[in-house]
């Protein structure tokens, strides 16, 4: 059985952080011009995210994942306020089940999430929005210890704001 594709859109600071310590993003907010996040975004059919993410961008005025199913990763007890259904397991074992439910590119969101299929061998494509400011603290987009992979670079590019976007496959 063949496990469903699974990539990572992420735009982190030059200090390597996701978010701010409090998970805040308004960081990101001068640097929203069009990097192919909508396309990329197209090309999924589920986004599988982290619980400490979604408790982020559940607050968010306009639900952002709309239009796809969501599986929140998360060993406690979850309230679905957008049909998001719970889950927990080894990243073989959770794109396994969402294949059975006919996954077949799913969109890996948040720094643990990404951390943990990285370190599985199970990202297929890996897409760094390098953001030109320094936040100096929070959250980190590799978590815990990984071990060496190798990553070939698939394309690069540069943008008016400065920021330049890193395309890796696994």
């Amino acid at each position: 059985m063949a496990l469903p594709r699974c990539a990572a859109f992420l735009a982190v600071s030059l200090d390597g952080f996701i978010a701010r310590p409090d998970g805040g993003l308004d960081w990101l907010e001068p640097f929203q011009e069009e990097h192919g996040y909508q396309a990329f975004f197209r090309s999924v059919d589920w986004v599988l995210i982290g619980r400490a993410t979604w408790e982020v961008v559940v607050a968010f005025p306009e639900w952002p994942f709309a239009g796809k199913r969501v599986a929140v990763l998360t060993h406690r007890p979850l309230e679905a306020r957008h049909g998001e259904a719970a889950l927990s397991g080894a990243p073989a074992e959770v794109l396994a089940r969402l294949d059975a439910q006919g996954a077949q590119r799913v969109y890996a969101d948040g720094g643990a999430v990404v951390s943990q299929f990285l370190a599985a061998g199970l990202l297929d494509e890996l897409t760094v929005n390098l953001v030109p400011i320094v936040l100096g603290e929070g959250l980190r987009l590799f978590q815990g210890v990984l071990p060496e992979r190798r990553l070939a670079l698939a394309s690069s590019q540069a943008y008016p704001s400065g920021l330049v976007q890193l395309r890796y496959r696994g």
